[in-house]
């Protein structure tokens, strides 16, 4: 019982970690220039298909997260009095991921 709260609290936090970290890849050096580059046929554009999806960490943390909020709706027991203050948590923290996927378009 206790477990299964602290996945939750944990899954949330970690949620939120992936909400808020920090891009800390260095930047790509400056191409040469215009000149030094000989001249090739115009690359076809990238199938949608082969772009990755943005922060597919996130998205699946917002559905592990509508998961562990459907298993407790269903559940049989309260989980000592820790159910409504655990959907509360995933409900705010579904709403701070969504948010942060909106924002990043």
């Amino acid at each position: 019982m206790k477990t299964k709260i602290l996945t939750i609290f944990g899954l949330t936090i970690l949620a939120l970690a992936l909400c808020f970290s920090v891009n800390t890849t260095q930047a790509s050096p400056k191409p040469p220039a215009a000149a030094a580059v000989p001249a090739a046929s115009p690359q076809p554009a990238a199938s949608p298909a082969a772009v990755p999806e943005p922060h597919p960490e996130i998205r699946e943390a917002i559905e592990s997260l509508r998961r562990a909020r459907n298993h407790l709706d269903h559940a049989a027991h309260d989980f000592g009095g820790h159910r409504v203050e655990a959907i509360k948590a995933i409900d705010e923290s579904l709403h701070q991921l969504q948010d942060c996927l909106k924002y990043d378009k």
